[in-house]
């Protein structure tokens, strides 16, 4: 028809690019940094970073400056720095071409027998992608390889012996004797420890100037004996305590995380030493009541304190045992009351027995 106007094409919007792939323990996009969790926001970025290890991580360092990197096997306890020493060994050997050059599969994925024989096996055998003169060899990354079935790891072991002109595998795990010894011989083994206080000291006070938090000396304190050497603990304990209250000290940290105070387990422990049976249950259940506390973390810190009181080896090592069968207990769910009971009477025992040997 004459006066029929042409349809004009619909404007149709462009769809929005999908964001860009995040996994977890690379480095966070600006966006993510303000609201992010600061075990990742203060992540190690580079080799110099690392908190401590300072000979495993210059030996690691000397041995990617003379080319001659070896398999890894990093094991040791949660926290402890081993993931991030192989993510900055990686950003330091391919820089911008990291994402090409490294396959991180964690414990999130899974990692079956399958796995090891295709997207392992194809990512190792797959030409190297380095644009530099010399080839670059590729790193497989197995964070928490012990939770990896033993059939996987006889695969993951022959995958290794054939692919090492072309790739270096990297185990990171927790206990390494879920690691079959074939594996343990084909890789260089360090041990990352818990961390020493001073190590843990020094990077929260870094991270403390830089978020511009009020912790006082009880409470910086406070966050490193819970820590026990792991520091992504303690950066958690510091950020939930910050997120709860504005000045951070002993008291708020303790109150944050739950555990006992150490005044409380001192009080507790006089009762236990010098009240009668009666007496002392009742004082420590108003105290549980009253404070929110769990039974079994009045257990593990009675036992530190029962290691600073001076008595007979004999005497100790009884208590020291009947208190690690309560807590054994208590494992699997057992009765409150009467495992307060038991801690009670195994304390009234002792007593009887400081008494007649000090006679």
């Amino acid at each position: 028809m004459a006066g029929a106007t042409a349809a004009a094409p619909m404007d149709i919007d462009a769809a929005a690019p999908p964001p860009p792939a995040f996994k977890g323990k690379g480095p966070l996009p600006a966006s993510a940094v303000k609201s992010s969790p600061w075990v990742e926001k203060y992540r190690p970025q580079s080799l110099a970073d690392v908190a401590a290890h300072r000979d495993i991580v210059d030996t690691i360092d000397r041995l990617t400056d003379e080319n001659r990197l070896p398999h890894l096997l990093l094991y040791g306890p949660p926290g402890t720095g081993k993931t991030s020493t192989i993510l900055a060994v990686a950003r330091k050997i391919y820089g911008s071409q990291y994402g090409n050059m490294i396959l991180e599969l964690n414990a999130s994925d899974e990692r079956g027998i399958g796995v090891v024989r295709q997207q392992i096996q194809d990512f190792a055998s797959a030409h190297s992608l380095s644009f530099g003169a010399k080839p670059a060899v590729k790193l497989v990354l197995l964070d928490e390889a012990d939770a990896m079935t033993k059939d996987a790891q006889f695969a993951l072991r022959r995958v290794i012996e054939k692919y090492t002109r072309s790739t270096r595998f990297a185990l990171i795990c927790n206990h390494v004797n879920k690691i079959i010894p074939a594996l343990q011989s084909r890789c260089t083994r360090f041990r990352f420890a818990p961390l020493d206080g001073s190590h843990v000291t020094e990077r929260l006070q870094h991270i403390i100037k830089s978020e511009g938090l009020d912790v006082d000396e009880g409470g910086l304190t406070a966050l490193v004996r819970l820590s026990n050497g792991d520091m992504r603990k303690a950066l958690n304990i510091l950020q939930s305590t910050h997120m709860a209250s504005q000045q951070i000290t002993e008291e708020a940290v303790y109150l944050c995380t739950g555990n006992p105070m150490p005044k409380d387990i001192e009080q507790i422990a006089f009762w236990l030493l010098n009240e009668p049976f009666s007496s002392s249950y009742k004082y420590i259940s108003d105290m549980k009541m009253r404070k929110g506390l769990a039974l079994i973390d009045i257990i593990r810190e009675v036992t530190m304190f029962v290691f600073k009181i001076k008595m007979p080896s004999d005497v100790r090592v009884k208590l020291i045992n009947d208190l690690a069968d309560i807590e054994y207990r208590l494992t699997f769910a057992c009765n409150d009351k009467l495992q307060l009971g038991a801690l009670i009477s195994t304390f009234t025992t002792a007593r009887t027995a400081l008494v007649a040997s000090a006679d």
